[in-house]
């Protein structure tokens, strides 16, 4: 008894951060409905950054930041043994700095957004922080039911926030798409889970790896379970061809959760596919390696070919999601601690330059879901200087500019590609890099390059305080990581030390 009471508490300890998101979620939740919080429709007036429902978006960073406080509180908590539901090692903590960014970046970027559309502040921000807490269960389990009860957490919240706007029927039609398409995408996954559990015998990450490695496990049924969790892996990420939800949700969904979705949806996904192949089902490389190429290379292509036509700034930044989700494609292809690092320091920059973009489309629409084609940037970056050129910034960093954090985020990816032999792969994402300079750079082209048409009203655009606060740091470390990105990738590295449970991943096939 006292055994397991020792262990409980072991558990307790380990998973701080998800249990104060969680807590404090449900804390919004109820501030949210009490008082003069609970009817949207009395705000009228004032400053969004204070006031009205904007104390309750103050009140979801104070959970982030505590729930910061125990993630690198647990950095001095050391694991013991591999056979645990939850892992407690670096890439899972590495990973949580990540969910918590976005959360935080997601809720500054959405005040005045919330606040103009009348949203009911405490229900919005409330799920964030529970999404967030379904982000880093799967991002901290070592079990496959563990990672399908994250997944849930996640999923449910954020088709939620998908369809929160109830005034706009483009928001429900995205919500209820995005729920039928991933239930029919978490069907696979569980049938995937029970096809590798009867293969291996168990769902514990670590032991599959033993068994697979020591040639225990029956292949047939093993190969489809493979085959089954990387269509659910694959709808989660936006992965070509389960990517055809992603540009009609991104478009439909409020412009705030649309970049939340696109960063730490994503980044959660990636974390949990990277985990079960690379230890997991390491001894089945030869297996998925080919379904992984090809699911990387059509990706990278088709994405970039279909963003090259938008004329919607969300619908291009959509497609722009599915491109880089290629991109990151080619880490889990490698399959070695190079890849695992690169991974994570291209989600920390991908989270920080995409968000940024998506904040400053939101102060283009005016806080609201107009103003979305490219034409309507003509002229923005002489109407708005400041703003010109910190969107400038992020789409150069997006397209992989040098002296750009994107820039280094795809360099580290190659070279993880180099490692592991991937020469064709390594060709196709520098092509599809060459070619999304194109929409990226037309947007920068029609903000500089265009006149102003008269009816425009670039000079009402609303920049709030904390949205301000947001835009000016993640411009500071896309920077940053574009000309000093040694510091975060050490961290990187050091975080992956170790994850291959079985003496580190295989070196790749070669081409």
């Amino acid at each position: 008894m006292e055994l397991d009471f020792s262990r409980q508490l072991h558990y307790f300890w380990a998973l701080m951060p998800e249990m104060i998101l969680c807590v404090w979620g449900m804390v919004v939740l109820l501030a949210g409905v009490s008082g003069k919080h609970k009817d949207p429709e009395t705000a009228s007036s004032g400053d969004p950054s204070f006031g009205g429902g904007a104390d309750l978006g103050w009140l979801a960073l104070v959970g982030v930041l505590l729930a910061g406080m125990a993630n690198g509180w647990l950095y001095g908590v050391e694991e013991v043994g591999r056979s645990s539901m939850i892992a407690l090692d670096g890439f899972r903590l590495f990973a949580n700095w990540v969910f918590l960014l976005a959360a935080a970046l997601a809720i500054m970027i959405s005040f005045a957004y919330v606040y103009r559309q009348r949203l009911q502040a405490g229900e919005f921000y409330g799920l964030i922080l529970l999404s967030t807490a379904g982000m880093m269960f799967m991002a901290g389990a070592r079990d496959l039911i563990v990672i399908f009860l994250g997944l849930e957490v996640m999923s449910i919240a954020v088709y939620a926030l998908t369809a929160f706007n109830r005034r706009d029927r483009k928001s429900a039609e995205a919500g209820l798409k995005y729920f039928l398409l991933g239930a029919f995408a978490t069907g696979f996954f569980l049938y995937g889970i029970a096809l590798v559990y009867g293969a291996t015998g168990s769902t514990n990450i670590f032991e599959i790896g033993q068994t697979v490695s020591s040639g225990g496990a029956s292949s047939t049924l093993l190969t489809i379970g493979i085959a089954f969790l990387t269509i659910g892996f694959g709808f989660k990420v936006s992965a070509v061809p389960f990517h055809m939800w992603t540009p009609d949700v991104y478009e439909g969904a409020p412009a705030p959760v649309t970049a939340f979705m696109s960063a730490a949806v994503k980044a959660a996904a990636f974390v949990a596919f990277l985990r079960v192949f690379m230890v997991g089902f390491d001894g089945a490389y030869d297996t998925w390696y080919p379904i992984m190429w090809w699911l990387a290379a059509l990706t990278m292509v088709a994405a970039n070919l279909m963003a090259l036509v938008q004329s919607n700034v969300k619908r291009m930044l959509a497609y722009s999601s599915v491109a880089h989700a290629g991109y990151l494609l080619v880490a889990i292809t490698a399959s070695n601690e190079a890849g695992a690092a690169g991974l994570l320091f291209y989600l920390l920059i991908y989270t920080v330059m995409n968000m940024g973009a998506f904040a400053i489309v939101i102060g283009v629409a005016h806080q609201a879901e107009e103003r979305l084609q490219v034409e309507d940037y003509a002229g923005f970056g002489w109407a708005q200087p400041m703003m010109g050129v910190l969107l400038t910034v992020f789409l150069l960093s997006l397209a992989g500019f040098p002296g750009t954090g994107g820039f280094m985020g795809k360099i580290y990816l190659l070279q993880a590609a180099a490692d592991a032999q991937l020469w064709y792969l390594m060709v196709v994402l520098v092509l599809s890099t060459i070619a999304s300079y194109w929409y990226y750079l037309r947007v920068a082209w029609f903000m500089w390059m265009k006149r102003q048409l008269a009816d425009d009203q670039h000079d009402m655009v609303i920049i709030p305080v904390p949205m301000r606060i947001a835009l000016i740091a993640s411009v500071a470390i896309v920077i940053y990581m574009g000309f000093f990105p040694g510091a975060a990738l050490d961290f990187a590295r050091e975080s992956v030390e170790g994850l291959a449970s079985l003496g580190g991943a295989m070196p790749g096939l070669g081409e």
